[in-house]
C-alpha cells in the first residue's frame, strides 16, 4: 500500500510486538522458565536428586554427574563445588564454572537453631578427620561446613549424620535455608519467650518438603526471644524477634524483607505480634508469598527484599493476612534496643537454672575435626551434653557448674579457643574466600586471623566493641556492609602499580543499635598487605577525636575523609 497523508503507516517500517512475560510470578500466571535455574527446577526437583547421588554419581564418580544437578540441584543436599586449586582471583569472572569446579565439594551441615549434642559434634568432627582433610569452618549462620568431600563418600556422610539427628537437607540452594535462633534459647536468664518450639516445627512440617523446595531463590529465618537481638534479625527474609506485648504477654515481632549482597536492605517490621503457638504459620504464609510473588525473571532480583521494597509493608502484610492465613494478625510492639553492643554470648553467663555457659571464639570460625572432637571431649569432662554454634562464628558450651567454669575456661585456651577475648579477636569474621569458593577473588580467612594478631601486638590496650568483617567478594556473605569496618575483598592496584589482593572498605556499618550500611569513602581501596596499617591508622583516629561513650560507627559517619583513609 503506498503512504499516504490518510496513512501515514503504509510507509513507516514495521515494529515487533513483543508480549511481556513479567517476572515470573506464579500467582499472575506466569510459569514459563525465564532463565536456566527457573528451567532445571521445573524439569526436575532439587530435593530428587538425593537418589542419583546414591544410586548413580557416588558410584559412577564425579565425571558421571549431569551438569544441572552438580551446579543445581545438589545444593538442595548441601553440596556446592569448591574452587579448583591454583586459580587466582582475576580469573573467577572470566572463566566457564567448568573450568573454576575442582572434584571435590563442599558439604554443608545444617545446625538449626545452633543447637547441637556433644555426640553430633563429635560426629561432625568424626566425618571432618576421615572425608574432609581435617577441615571445618563455623559459619555466620550457624551451620558447620566441611571441604574435600568426594562424590563417592557422601551416601556414608549422610548415614552417619542422620544417625545423629544431623543432616545437609536443603542446606543450600532455593528453598528454606537453616532456620537460626538464638544459641541461648530456653537457657539465658534474660530471655523474653522461648522460640526453640517453632524452629522445631517448622523442620518438621517444612523442611524437605516438596511445598517450599522451589522458591525465586534462597530464604533466609531467623527466631529468637532474646533481648539482645541475636540473630542479625535485620537481614533475613523472615525474621521473629521476642517482644512483650502489653495486653497478650511474650511473642514476636514480624520482620520481612532482609539481606545484603550487592543490593543490601534492611528488614521491614509488619508491626504485627506473633504468638508462639503460630509463628510457623505465619513463617508458612510469609514463604508462601515469596513462592508465588516472588520475580523469578532476573536471578539478581529474585530475593524477597525485592518485592518488599515493591509492595512496602503494609500491602505485604495485606496480602499475608487475606490470602495466606485467612485472619488478622494482632498489631504490636516494636524490639527494644539491646543494652549492650557485643550479641555473640561469649564469655562466662548464668544459666536460668544456675548453672553457667561458655562462649569462646575460635578464629574466624576456622576450627578443624580434630578441635571439633576435643571441644566435644571437654565439654562432657565439664559436665555438658550440650554445645552451641552463634551467628557471629562462635561456640558455647551449656551447663557448666560453677565449680567448673574456670577449668573448662583454662582448657579452652590451651585449644586457642579463648572465652575471653580481645575485640579483635571477638568482632573479626571471614567467608570461605578463595581457599574453596569460586565466586571469591581475594583470601579472607588466614588474613583475617593474621590481621587479628597484628592489632593486638599493635593496639593491646584497644578494648572497645568493633566488629571487622572480611569477604572474599561483593556478596556479602561476610555481611560486610554491616561491620563497622567490613572490607570487600577485589583486585587493587599496589605502589608499583601491579595488581594485588585487596579490599574496598566499608565504613561504620551496624546492626541492633541505629542499623545502617555504613558509608562508602571514595576510591579508599587498601592491599591486603597494607591492612593492619590501615586498620590501626583509623582506630588511632577513632580513639583521639571520639566523644565520650561514642561507638566507632558513629565516629565514622561523621568523621570527615581524610580521617578515613
Amino acid at each position: 500500500m503506498a503512504a499516504t497523508p490518510q496513512n501515514p503507516a503504509a510507509s513507516a517500517p514495521r515494529r515487533k510486538v513483543s508480549r511481556h512475560r513479567g517476572e515470573g510470578q506464579w500467582a499472575m500466571g506466569h510459569f514459563t522458565p525465564l532463565n536456566g535455574n527457573e528451567q532445571f527446577k521445573k524439569d526436575d526437583d532439587g530435593l530428587n536428586v538425593r537418589t542419583r547421588i546414591e544410586t548413580i554419581y557416588s558410584k559412577r564418580g564425579f565425571d558421571s554427574i549431569d551438569p544441572n544437578d552438580l551446579r543445581g540441584r545438589m545444593r538442595w543436599w548441601g553440596l556446592y563445588t569448591q574452587r579448583k586449586p591454583g586459580i587466582d582471583g582475576g580469573k573467577t569472572a572470566i572463566l566457564e564454572p567448568e573450568e573454576l569446579d575442582d572434584k571435590y565439594f563442599m558439604l554443608r551441615v545444617r545446625i538449626d537453631g545452633g543447637r547441637l549434642t556433644t555426640q553430633q559434634l563429635r560426629v561432625i568432627g568424626e566425618i571432618s578427620q576421615e572425608f574432609a582433610r581435617g577441615s571445618a569452618d563455623i559459619t555466620d549462620r550457624q551451620n558447620i561446613q566441611l571441604h574435600w568431600i568426594r562424590i563417592e563418600d557422601v551416601p556414608e556422610i549422610w548415614n552417619r549424620l542422620e544417625a545423629v539427628g544431623l543432616s545437609t537437607t536443603e542446606a543450600c540452594g532455593d528453598c528454606p535455608r537453616v532456620v537460626i535462633g538464638s544459641p541461648v534459647a530456653g537457657i539465658a536468664e534474660d530471655e523474653i519467650i522461648d522460640g526453640t518450639w517453632a524452629i522445631d516445627e517448622i523442620h518438621r512440617r517444612y523442611i524437605g518438603s516438596k511445598e517450599f523446595s522451589n522458591l525465586p531463590r534462597k530464604f533466609k529465618s531467623a527466631i529468637s526471644g532474646s533481648p539482645l537481638l541475636d540473630v542479625v534479625h535485620e537481614i533475613n527474609d523472615i525474621a521473629f524477634v521476642g517482644v512483650d506485648h502489653l495486653e497478650h504477654g511474650p511473642g514476636f515481632d514480624l520482620w520481612v524483607g532482609g539481606g545484603l549482597s550487592t543490593n543490601p536492605k534492611i528488614g521491614v517490621r509488619l508491626g504485627a505480634w506473633v504468638p508462639l503457638a503460630e509463628v510457623p504459620d505465619v513463617w508458612a504464609g510469609v514463604i508462601g508469598i515469596f513462592r508465588d510473588y516472588g520475580y523469578r525473571r532476573l536471578r539478581t532480583r529474585a530475593r524477597l527484599k525485592f518485592l518488599v521494597a515493591d509492595w512496602g509493608p503494609e500491602k505485604f502484610r495485606q496480602v499475608l493476612e487475606d490470602e495466606y492465613l485467612k485472619r488478622p494478625l494482632v498489631d504490636g510492639p516494636a524490639p527494644a534496643q539491646p543494652l549492650q553492643r557485643w550479641r555473640d554470648h561469649v564469655g562466662v553467663h548464668r544459666q536460668q537454672d544456675g548453672n553457667f555457659y561458655v562462649g569462646f571464639a575460635p578464629r574466624v570460625g576456622r576450627v578443624d575435626g580434630a578441635t571439633l572432637a576435643k571441644i566435644a571431649d571437654l565439654a562432657e569432662a565439664h559436665g555438658s551434653g550440650r554445645v552451641r554454634t552463634t551467628v557471629e562464628q562462635k561456640m558455647i558450651i551449656l551447663d557448666v557448674t560453677e565449680a567448673q567454669v574456670e577449668s573448662l575456661v583454662e582448657a579452652l585456651e590451651a585449644l586457642d579457643l579463648t572465652a575471653r577475648p580481645s575485640s579483635f579477636r571477638r568482632g573479626t569474621m571471614a567467608c570461605t574466600g578463595i581457599e574453596y569458593c569460586k565466586l571469591a577473588i581475594v583470601e579472607t580467612k588466614q588474613r583475617g586471623s593474621s590481621l587479628i594478631d597484628e592489632l593486638e601486638r599493635r593496639l593491646p590496650d584497644f578494648d572497645e566493641p568493633l566488629t571487622i568483617n572480611l569477604n572474599g567478594c561483593p556478596n556479602a556473605c561476610a555481611r560486610i556492609q554491616v561491620a563497622d569496618i567490613g572490607l570487600k575483598g577485589q583486585l587493587v592496584l599496589n605502589d608499583a602499580g601491579e595488581q594485588v589482593e585487596g579490599y574496598q572498605v566499608h565504613l561504620g556499618g551496624a546492626l541492633g543499635l541505629e542499623a545502617g550500611f555504613g558509608r562508602k569513602v571514595r576510591g579508599l581501596k587498601v592491599t591486603s598487605e597494607e591492612l593492619p596499617d590501615y586498620v590501626e591508622r583509623v582506630l588511632k583516629r577513632f580513639q583521639a577525636e571520639r566523644e565520650d561513650g561514642e561507638r566507632f560507627a558513629a565516629w565514622a559517619s561523621r568523621a570527615d575523609e581524610e580521617a578515613l583513609s
